[in-house]
């Protein structure tokens, strides 16, 4: 049975006196949850009080983006190996808000996900349809391409050392909300596209659902057997919410 994990994403939110306060509470809220992974990714000026905080407890922590470039004259830009100087441990790669507001295509989603591994971070690859997509019924064909641009770039097995999250664009921040059964259905699909080329990695990788989880609805959703755990954005900001939703997937 694979481990579930709950990975929290800040996007661009945060302070050192809420992150401090945020931080002590998840930790002290989540204490005993054995069996599950946790982990926080949070926006780059806050690593290092993350690392502070977080060394030595049972959550981890991450980036939310990187630079697809080792170094050079990248204004602006983060590697990978920047990412290691602070003890991260995931990386998200391929975000829709990166692929939507940014223009971050599939390539570059691969190229940084392979930076990420290289450095060994565990990339969070993210993919998922719009609702545009959604209506024109290529939901399959969508993450399929997404998901292949990565294989053909890395190889089946990169697959292994990494964590996928399905996320529905079109049920985030638009009223719409995925069903339990249709988030299963295209996470069965991503596991059955992946076993096709290794069962071994399909049947080990964890892929989690990144779809407005909350705690009203991540007891549901973790119940669904392709479904290992959730990418928490808004839920992750409130420590109360996202303890529970901790404890719904160790439940």
């Amino acid at each position: 049975m694979r481990p579930k994990l709950v990975a929290g994403n800040w996007k661009m939110h945060g302070g050192t006196i809420q992150n401090r306060e945020l931080l002590a509470a998840i930790v002290a809220g989540t204490e005993g949850l054995s069996g599950i992974g946790l982990t926080v990714c949070v926006p780059y000026p806050y690593l290092s009080q993350a690392q502070s905080v977080l060394q030595h407890t049972a959550v981890s922590w991450g980036a939310q983006n990187l630079s697809q470039h080792d170094k050079g004259a990248y204004t602006g830009e983060v590697s990978a190996a920047m990412l290691t100087d602070f003890g991260c441990r995931y990386v998200i790669v391929g975000h829709s808000e990166r692929r939507a507001l940014y223009g971050e295509d599939n390539h570059t989603v691969a190229l940084k996900f392979k930076a990420a591994q290289t450095a060994g971070l565990i990339p969070v690859l993210c993919i998922g349809e719009t609702l545009d997509q959604r209506a024109a019924a290529v939901t399959e064909q969508v993450v399929a391409e997404q998901l292949d641009t990565v294989i053909d770039l890395m190889g089946i097995d990169a697959l292994a050392e990494s964590v996928l999250a399905y996320e529905p664009v079109w049920a985030i921040g638009t009223g719409k909300t995925a069903t339990p059964q249709q988030a299963q259905d295209v996470h069965g699909f991503i596991r059955s596209r992946i076993a096709a080329n290794s069962r071994g990695v399909a049947n080990e990788l964890q892929i989690l659902y990144g779809g407005s989880v909350k705690a009203n609805n991540a007891a549901e959703l973790f119940a669904m057997p392709d479904i290992d755990g959730g990418l928490i954005g808004g839920a992750s900001l409130v420590a109360d919410e996202f303890i529970t939703i901790c404890r719904a997937a160790k439940n």
